[in-house]
């Protein structure tokens, strides 16, 4: 509507000014050689008011002296030797109507090319905009969104917007058309589609426009499209989840000693309680009592060695995040399994200073795993390097707070390695960092993603010589805060 009403047809672009000149001297020919009394000579305006919807201000102002001096001159072909008072009075009453005439259509004739230039300004931009009237009919369609949906705009306007573009909302129409009512503006992701049939996600912005009674008269939809941005990030968050499942793989296969220690100690335990079944049994006189106890202690081995194998599955599965409840301490009693053995191997003495209360948290027991043990295990390897003192691993739990005075559990894991330098730690979390020759730079990456995305934060300091720490500090469960 916009465009069609600042822009006027080609077609008629010979046709007005043929119009006006023929107007114009037939307008003289009446008021010149016809005997009428009347101010035939206002009609005028007319020609005026019709100039002025294809001329220019300083066109329009030429035309206005051109009737101006036709009416003059018509005066005084007609009346020069007969001055009478009537057609003086009817003179100036047509002169007078055509200076008020061209003056308005003076003032009408700015307003026209101010919103013409703003029309085209709608139209250097790259963002599809497009007006809709309150039945949801297309009024305007600017060239931006020519050139995203292929419709040209006298083949949109006209047309209902859900009916052209079929527009997927990301909920109810009802409640997007309600936020709209209520802040004159809505904004979202919404899916539309094209002239060619293929799909698109735009960033939409709405703005309603009301009248003076404050009643909704038109919207003004600007679009963005956001395909390719979507879909990067949509491949993105894919490459991540394959890369924390590479993670948990390379993970397991530096602990795989440990894991196979944990699974080889309840099988033998096992092993040596059915034996000692089996003497029990072949007794002259068979001890059930002690048979009995075997078996048990026989049962609660092959559970303990199910547990171990059921989390070496659980690592290894490409899962997305279950959130479930969870205590901490118990949590790391469980990762304290799977790295026992890395401790020995590297001589490391672990020194544990759990919380003596429940530390509920809520989130994936297994990323979560995934988390800790990766920073144990850098704590570890950090110490490699250091001869001058025994190697310890200082794992402790408290209930904190946030900068919120919102309550948090914190997980301290330290080393008494020889330090981070304060050059590079501000980047240990970046992706594809590392300060190893053989490392990939993703495991801090990663276990600040598993922690942010539990709504967690992850920070480490150190003092070069003097270990380094880092702390994990997780929102308390809401139904245990």
């Amino acid at each position: 509507m916009l465009k069609q009403t600042l822009l006027p047809s080609q077609s008629n672009s010979h046709f007005y000014p043929a119009l006006a000149l023929l107007g114009a001297t037939t307008i003289f020919l009446i008021d010149t050689f016809t005997p009428l009394d009347i101010a035939i000579a206002v009609l005028y305006v007319a020609v005026i008011m019709l100039s002025a919807t294809f001329l220019s201000r300083e066109g329009l102002l030429a035309i206005s002296a051109t009737c101006i001096f036709l009416t003059i001159a018509s005066f005084a072909i007609v009346h020069w030797d007969d001055l009478e008072s009537s057609a003086m009075i009817r003179c100036l009453v047509s002169l007078s109507a055509i200076m008020v005439t061209t003056l308005l259509a003076l003032k009408n004739n700015k307003a026209t090319h101010d919103l013409r230039d703003q029309a085209a300004l709608l139209d250097l931009t790259h963002d599809a905009i497009y007006v809709r009237n309150i039945d949801d009919v297309i009024v305007y369609w600017n060239v931006g969104a020519e050139e995203l949906y292929g419709w040209k705009s006298e083949e949109a306007v006209g047309r209902s917007v859900l009916d052209l573009l079929k527009t997927k909302f990301p909920k109810p129409i009802k409640e997007i058309m309600a936020d709209l009512a209520d802040a004159n503006r809505w904004q979202g992701e919404i899916r539309q589609t094209k002239r060619d049939g293929t799909e698109v996600v735009v960033a939409s912005r709405w703005s309603q426009q009301r009248d003076d009674k404050g009643r909704p008269i038109a919207t003004m939809v600007t679009n963005n499209d956001i395909t390719d941005q979507q879909r990067a990030e949509d491949d993105l968050h894919k490459a991540q989840g394959e890369l924390a499942h590479v993670t948990r793989l390379t993970t397991l296969g530096e602990l795989t000693a440990s894991i196979a220690h944990e699974v080889n100690q309840p099988l033998a335990a096992v092993v040596t309680n059915g034996e000692a079944a089996l003497r029990w049994m072949q007794r002259d006189v068979p001890d059930l009592k002690e048979v009995h106890s075997s078996l048990e202690r026989m049962i609660s081995n092959g559970r303990r060695a199910s547990d171990v194998i059921a989390r070496l599955r659980a690592l290894t599965r490409k899962t997305d995040l279950i959130r479930a409840p969870l205590d901490a301490n118990e949590l790391l009693e469980d990762v304290l399994l799977l790295v026992e053995r890395e401790l020995i191997s590297k001589n490391v003495a672990l020194k544990l200073n759990l919380a003596n209360v429940p530390l509920p948290v809520l989130g994936d027991r297994v990323q979560m795993q995934q988390a800790i043990i990766n920073l144990a295990v850098n704590a570890v390897q950090a110490m490699s390097t250091v001869a001058d003192r025994p190697h310890a691993l200082h794992i402790r739990t408290h209930i904190g707070q946030d900068e919120n005075a919102q309550k948090t559990v914190t997980i301290e894991i330290s080393d008494n390695g020889p330090g981070i330098d304060p050059a590079v730690i501000g980047n240990l979390f970046t992706a594809f960092y590392t300060t190893k020759s053989e490392g990939m730079g993703m495991g801090l990456s990663i276990c600040r993603s598993i922690i942010e995305s539990h709504g967690g934060k992850i920070v480490a300091t150190s003092e070069p010589g003097q270990g380094a720490t880092f702390s994990v500090h997780l929102p308390v469960r809401e139904d245990a805060a």
